[in-house]
């Protein structure tokens, strides 16, 4: 099989939506041999700073010597970002090569009665086999979506697990309330575990302490176990203090923008000290301080031009959006911008359109590439509750053209909204395209 055979059937795979539980992929995972079984995960899941948690955490690891694979989803230029090992993506050859060995046992379980598997699903078995054959030393996971019956949760134990935050986010299939979520996210947590938080929501931090009482496991939490004071927020990063679980850091920085990211990295270096403290791993505070230093992880509060300024950002929900007015305050103090945003149909898109259109001189709406866009047109009718028109275009690299030619050299231009949309709006800047899919 070739790359390309292997990308157009993985896309394909989409048809079979969003199926949760767990019995397809135990049941294709113990077809593999459990590649599972042999390994240590770190395991990430939460609402919203999932990827970068566990993209810190992952280079923080690296930095301390370890072998590491990183899985998360979705991807933004190509299928390949999902699966890493040491920052480096899986090759076109070994995901074919991957792909080509696991075609045939898809078919047998179909044969014998089984529903096919997700394209999530075929993922999460791809990265695991991928790690297992490598021979990495951890396995950071991120939760594709809620937890408890998501595929990531095929492994048995973890070495830490990592819940970002909670917040209202899919609740179509995540339940209607912040206690419901909070149930499917909590659902990650093992028995005897070591569980890392820095949800805030009372009602969501009482279930994650209830399920870490009944099944006997270890709770930090960020805010309270662990405090962090920032010394400085700007457009080359930020730079703040933790007192962490095992000593204090002075100076650590990352070059991740918007404060929230310190909470992010407050996380991460919990995770890891959490890990030294009870699972044995070395990690001292160089690695830290160069682990957080490095990471990279675009699409997030990313600038992608000088001028005009452009700012790219996946807000796909409410509580990122209030991260990102918060940030953009924060950063271009008093700056109005010219807003292009595109996001998905079952997304709180009124909630989101009140954070961020205020800050905006001119709105353009556009389309995601997903079948989930729905009636993106909406917001447009969202918009004009702001005394404002937005102009609709269908294109994403049309409207991104289209705020370009409105913009003088001095003017703001904020991207955001659905990461299919995002990474559509970055391909447009974005001059080396070596490692991306072709369409």
């Amino acid at each position: 099989m070739e790359y390309k055979e292997a990308l157009a059937y993985l896309r394909q795979l989409t048809q079979y939506g969003y199926n949760f539980g767990l019995e397809r992929i135990k049941e294709l995972t113990q077809r593999l041999g459990s590649p599972q079984d042999n390994m240590s995960f770190i395991h990430v899941g939460g609402t919203n700073g999932k990827g970068s948690v566990a993209s810190m955490v992952a280079s923080i690891l690296q930095e301390a010597g370890y072998r590491v694979g990183l899985f998360t989803s979705p991807h933004l230029h190509s299928y390949r970002e999902r699966m890493r090992i040491n920052g480096a993506l899986i090759s076109p050859q070994k995901l074919a090569q991957l792909m080509e060995h696991l075609r045939p046992i898809l078919e047998d379980m179909v044969q014998e009665g089984f529903e096919h598997p997700t394209e999530f699903e075929v993922n999460t078995a791809l990265a695991l086999e991928y790690f297992a054959e490598e021979e990495v030393d951890i396995g950071v996971l991120e939760v594709g979506l809620g937890g408890r019956i998501d595929s990531t949760n095929v492994i048995d134990t973890s070495l830490v697990t990592v819940i970002t935050n909670v917040a209202m986010d899919h609740m179509d299939y995540l339940g209607p309330t912040l206690d419901s979520i909070a149930r499917e996210k909590a659902g990650i947590i093992k028995k005897g575990g070591v569980v890392v938080t820095g949800a805030e929501a009372p009602e969501a931090l009482d279930i994650i302490e209830e399920t870490c009482r009944d099944k006997g496991a270890l709770l930090y939490i960020v805010g309270k176990d662990v405090t962090c004071e920032v010394e400085r927020a700007d457009l080359c990063g930020c730079t703040f203090n933790l007192r962490g679980l095992t000593r204090e850091y002075k100076g650590l920085r990352v070059r991740l923008l918007g404060r929230h990211q310190v909470k992010n990295a407050a996380l991460a270096v919990t995770c890891v000290e959490a890990a030294l403290l009870h699972r044995g791993l070395a990690i001292e505070e160089e690695h830290v301080k160069r682990g957080l230093e490095k990471t990279c992880w675009p699409g997030r509060l990313e600038i992608v031009s000088s001028k005009p300024m452009v700012v790219i950002d996946g807000a796909h929900n409410y509580d990122g959006a209030c991260r990102l007015r918060e940030a953009m305050d924060e950063l271009f103090p008093l700056q109005p911008y010219i807003l292009v945003i595109g996001m998905l149909a079952d997304k709180e898109r009124e909630k989101v359109v009140a954070q961020l259109v205020p800050g905006a001189k001119k709105v353009i709406v556009t389309r995601p590439n997903s079948f989930r866009a729905g009636d993106w047109e909406k917001i447009a009718d969202f918009v004009k509750a702001y005394g404002r028109e937005a102009e609709i275009v269908s294109e994403v690299e049309g409207a991104v053209a289209r705020a370009l030619d409105q913009a003088e050299d001095e003017d703001l231009i904020l991207i955001t909204g659905s990461l299919y949309m995002i990474a559509d709006a970055r391909a447009c800047f974005i001059q080396d395209k070596k490692d991306f899919d072709e369409i």
